[in-house]
């Protein structure tokens, strides 16, 4: 048996193809179902079954298209009441795949009727494919469905990640869906983990756990923010997301961007931050392309805000454009490349000032607003700052204090695309574009969680 891992760094997620050989079984696919396809046919083999280990919260599943294109069986859990076709399945089902064979495991935890795959070849060591079950060194997070449910689901998720370690050697491959960076997780995957069921009763946080009161105790305290797009997700995936489009986005011309910009629509620049910062058409917004790109737009933007992108290079704008469509926004509206002075014509420029926290201890004029989780805040932050998490700060810019504004995450990233909001609304801003962990420099004091 081999298994191809398919990444998906941008929502850090993964997605999986085992074959025989000649045959595959594909798991838990994103949107762009060409990836798989690909991954397929470099290996020569053909898709045979497609498989979703729970209803997603993060991405638009490409299970159903990818069953539907390849004319292979499309498995989900008979318990979720799901409108088009497919082959439900339960606890204990069975089935093959060519020369593999496939059990089928109700682990509920991150979902009521979450799945997991246990697929064996003759004496080979099995392959787990867990989804948003067991994670490496962690679980899937267990508050995506409702509050009322959060505390019965933890303890779902103890004992479905028990279980699961009973089923199967010491010696089997764990290969989860979600922990690359995902806010699926409960906490940051373990990367020492070596991947093996063995290796995880080492270190995963259900398996290392006094108990499992301890364990749901651990879980819950560590819990913070997740992304607010989430909430359209489940509907778009009960719903079977059709194929997506991913031609390139109408071509847009300095006249019609002012316009867009003067209809309040969002119209993003996905250039490194510090270039955004020195020269940047007003009223755009700086999303730099990049790993967390789609997480943070699509966590920020209005939903159903009508969004045209702004790049130096055209392959800018085509990740861009598929990064967007596997958290369901499918099509920007307009596109411009070529640079800023392509794209700005008689538009107002504007820039704002980049530092660095060192800095701000000479700027008595700044006030400092931190946009980290709210956890993040709460462990450490520079005294005297106002906390509002990015993903908030749309519907809370009143919160922010008056004058000029020093804003600042963990890294800069965060704090680049906050920096832009404040700038399009008129603000006076200040970007700290430095590690938060040069905090102490700015010479303000730190408060910590006692």
């Amino acid at each position: 048996m081999d298994v191809i891992t398919i990444e998906t760094p941008s929502l850090g997620d993964r997605t999986y193809l085992a074959h025989d050989g000649q045959v595959a079984l594909v798991v838990d696919p994103q949107r762009d179902i060409d990836r798989v396809e690909r991954a397929a046919a470099d290996a020569g083999v053909r898709i045979t079954h497609v498989v979703e280990t729970h209803v997603h919260n993060d991405y638009v599943s490409g299970g159903l298209v990818l069953s539907r294109v390849t004319g292979a069986q499309y498995r989900h859990a008979a318990d979720e009441a799901l409108p088009f076709d497919h082959v439900g399945v339960r606890d204990g089902d069975r089935f093959a795949v060519g020369s593999l064979d496939v059990q089928v495991v109700h682990t509920p935890g991150h979902t009521p009727h979450h799945l997991s795959y246990v697929v064996r070849r003759g004496d080979e060591p099995a392959a787990v494919f867990t989804g948003g079950s067991m994670l490496y060194g962690t679980v899937g997070r267990t508050d995506l469905i409702d509050p009322d449910a959060t505390a019965d689901l933890t303890r779902s998720q103890y004992r479905s990640v028990q279980r699961l370690v009973e089923l199967v050697g010491d010696d089997a491959r764990v290969y989860p869906t979600h922990g690359f960076g995902s806010f699926c997780a409960s906490a940051s995957s373990d990367d020492e983990s070596d991947g093996t069921i063995g290796g995880e009763r080492e270190v995963n946080l259900a398996l290392t756990a006094d108990d499992e009161d301890a364990f749901v105790e651990l879980l819950l305290a560590g819990l913070d923010q997740y992304p607010k797009y989430y909430a359209h997700m489940d509907p778009l995936n009960r719903a079977g997301a059709g194929p997506v489009d991913l031609s390139p986005p109408a071509e847009v011309d300095p006249p019609e961007l002012a316009r867009r910009i003067h209809r309040g629509e969002w119209v993003v620049d996905l250039r490194e931050r510090r270039a955004f910062a020195d020269n940047h058409v007003s009223g755009t917004i700086n999303v730099q392309l990049a790993d967390a790109f789609a997480t943070y737009l699509a966590w920020t933007l209005p939903w159903g805000m009508p969004v045209t992108l702004l790049a130096d290079e055209p392959d800018d704008i085509v990740e861009a454009q598929r990064q967007l469509a596997r958290v369901g926004i499918d099509r920007p509206t307009g596109a411009a490349d070529g640079g800023v002075d392509r794209w700005s014509g008689a538009s107002d420029r504007s820039a704002y000032e980049v530092i660095e926290f060192a800095d701000l201890a000479h700027r008595d004029d700044l006030r400092v607003l931190d946009v980290r989780l709210r956890g993040e805040y709460e462990e450490s932050h520079v005294t005297g700052a106002v906390n509002v998490p990015i993903g908030d700060l749309v519907g809370r810019l009143d919160e922010v204090p008056g004058g000029p504004v020093a804003v600042h995450c963990a890294s800069g990233y965060r704090a680049s695309i906050a920096a832009s909001l404040l700038d399009r609304a008129g603000r006076a801003v200040v970007l700290i574009d430095d590690d938060v962990e040069h905090a102490a420099a700015a010479g303000r004091g730190m408060t910590e969680r006692t």
